[in-house]
């Protein structure tokens, strides 16, 4: 049902940089780019992420309760998701580890505070 997400960004190519290398991770190459907007993704594949510049010009801001989650193939790439993200100027909001039964997930802000986690659920969160 979802296509792809934006989040903003206040500056492009920081965000840029962030993103290349969790996406690289995921095998997920960038599949738009134009003044003010990167996105990532594979045609006809699950949904993508995009940052952005507010298209008002206003500056961008963290939505309270918003997040964006990236399924991870098994826990050993929700660890390294979440070192990439920590590494490229993200910051932990709660490390990799079990969070209920078939679930297991990682939790970062980007350099501009939007809230991610990486994940994996079922038999490969056991």
């Amino acid at each position: 049902m979802i296509g792809y997400v934006t989040v903003g960004t206040n500056d492009l190519p920081r965000a840029a940089q962030f993103y290349d290398a969790i996406a690289a991770e995921m095998d997920t190459p960038r599949m738009m780019e134009f003044d003010g907007f990167v996105a990532w993704g594979k045609p006809d594949g699950p949904a993508g992420i995009a940052v952005i510049k507010p298209f008002d010009g206003n500056a961008a801001s963290v939505g309270n309760g918003v997040m964006v989650a990236f399924e991870a193939k098994d826990k050993d790439q929700v660890q390294r998701l979440y070192d990439i993200a920590l590494a490229n100027g993200g910051v932990c909001v709660g490390p990799p580890g079990p969070r209920g039964e078939g679930f297991y997930a990682g939790y970062f802000r980007d350099p501009d505070g939007n809230k991610l986690n990486a994940f994996v659920m079922g038999p490969a969160a056991a």
